[in-house]
């Protein structure tokens, strides 16, 4: 963790799918420049929410310029023509430092769009050309064929052994770095050898050390990958999927074991946590007992990472991918214009983000904490998140009887009543303790 900058100990993010927020088209884009819309413009519209909400910076999804839903880059230095133009993302990363916002982009680097133009130089150059090495490519049949991504042959996975494709990656990245962004998510970094961020990042931070690098890993060995490759985290997807199938299983057990391989992570490097992403279904769909929603938010706030919160979740909006051209729009909404048109019922949540948001801005050491189990059930779970003589104790109850615990402290948040040492949890509840 040597290299992470020090600003990320106290970072929580506000994670925004641009093209959706701002109600882009997608899947029935034609092409055509929309750029004089300027709907880049509207995040910065939500900026001083993303404030009050108590967020420390914006993770912005794909910008740049692509085919459909921005993960199929075309152009790596230009801003996607649905959004607005290169100026617009100045005025966001310029009214984003002034409210002490920063900026984290999304950076596709394992595949390409084929409209991008060296995948279209390589095809017309035919092999043994500098183009064609960029690519995996086979001239031997009728008509060249790619290595494509997971399946999907629009997307052409680039050649990471090639020295030229790794300066190129390194340029990207230090040019909108230079602009003004703070840090980049790496999109499918699991399917790059770490060899090639191995190669690239170091080259990045000699020029900007004070940027951060998260890449997107969903299995394996998450401390071995960023040992290798150099990054200073990995999506937790691990304890995303233990807390809402604990949660919404009434299985704790899960959730306690999950904690467990978090804390074995912490000794290396500080996980990225969420409880909702652009690729998953939403935390309020996915849990059917809304009394349990706010369980997966305490969990969020109170255990060691760093933590991401996916747009709406803070309003517990639903949503839910389907198997359907466009299915994934139900997890990437446009959002209103304005806070009057947020429905009024989504307040209460936004309220306890706030709070939980809070309370771990007052205990900063929770970045770092590590778990402890004290109690296990089912529906029960009490545990200690710690770190040096820093503590608090959590307590979680999806069961309909009240969990009575001897514990010592203040209510920090939530419910709960305190009696000679005891303290109880209503059924369905939780409370945090510690010292006020």
């Amino acid at each position: 963790m040597s290299a992470t900058p020090s600003w990320v100990a106290h970072s929580i993010w506000w994670h925004v799918y641009p093209l959706g927020f701002a109600g882009a088209p997608v899947h029935d884009w034609d092409g055509t420049s929309l750029a004089e819309e300027h709907r880049l413009l509207k995040v910065v519209e939500w900026l001083d929410y993303a404030v009050e909400l108590g967020a420390s910076g914006i993770a912005l999804g794909p910008i740049f310029a692509s085919e459909g839903h921005g993960y199929e880059t075309v152009d790596y230095l230009h801003i996607d023509a649905r959004l607005g133009t290169d100026a617009d993302f100045d005025t966001l990363v310029e009214a984003a430092h002034g409210r002490g916002l920063k900026i984290m982009l999304d950076g596709v680097f394992n595949h390409v769009a084929q409209g991008f133009s060296k995948y279209r130089q390589a095809l017309e150059s035919g092999p043994g050309s500098d183009a064609a090495q960029w690519f995996h490519l086979d001239f031997s049949g009728e008509r060249p064929t790619h290595r494509s991504f997971e399946g999907h042959e629009h997307l052409v996975t680039l050649n990471h052994g090639n020295a030229d494709v790794q300066q190129y990656v390194a340029d990207v990245m230090s040019h909108w770095l230079g602009r003004g962004a703070d840090g980049w998510r790496l999109d499918a970094a699991y399917a790059v050898p770490t060899e090639f961020w191995a190669s690239v990042i170091p080259r990045v931070r000699q020029k900007h050390p004070e940027a951060y690098f998260l890449g997107e890993v969903i299995h394996g060995d998450y401390a071995q990958f960023v040992q290798h490759s150099t990054v200073d985290s990995v999506t937790q997807y691990e304890l995303w999927k233990a807390t809402w199938s604990a949660i919404s299983e009434t299985n704790f057990f899960e959730l306690s074991h999950a904690l467990g391989r978090h804390n074995d992570w912490l000794e290396t490097f500080v996980p990225a946590t969420f409880v909702g992403n652009h690729d998953v279904n939403r935390i309020a769909s996915t849990i059917a007992d809304e009394r349990h929603h706010a369980h997966a938010l305490v969990v969020l706030a109170l255990v060691g990472g760093t933590p991401m919160i996916y747009y709406g979740d803070q309003r517990s909006l639903c949503g839910a991918e389907a198997l359907l051209l466009g299915g994934d729009e139900m997890v990437r909404p446009e959002f209103p214009m304005t806070k009057e048109e947020l429905a009024p019922e989504g307040w209460p949540m936004y309220r306890l983000h706030q709070e939980l948001i809070g309370l771990r801005r007052r205990n900063p050491w929770l970045h770092y904490a590590r778990t402890e189990t004290l109690e296990l059930t089912n529906t029960a779970l009490v545990y200690r998140a710690y770190a040096g003589d820093d503590h608090v104790h959590v307590v979680l109850d999806l069961g309909d009887d009240p969990i009575d615990y001897s514990l010592g402290g203040d209510v920090l948040a939530g419910q709960a009543t305190v009696e000679g040492g005891r303290v109880t949890v209503p059924p369905h509840g939780w409370a945090v303790f510690g010292r006020k």
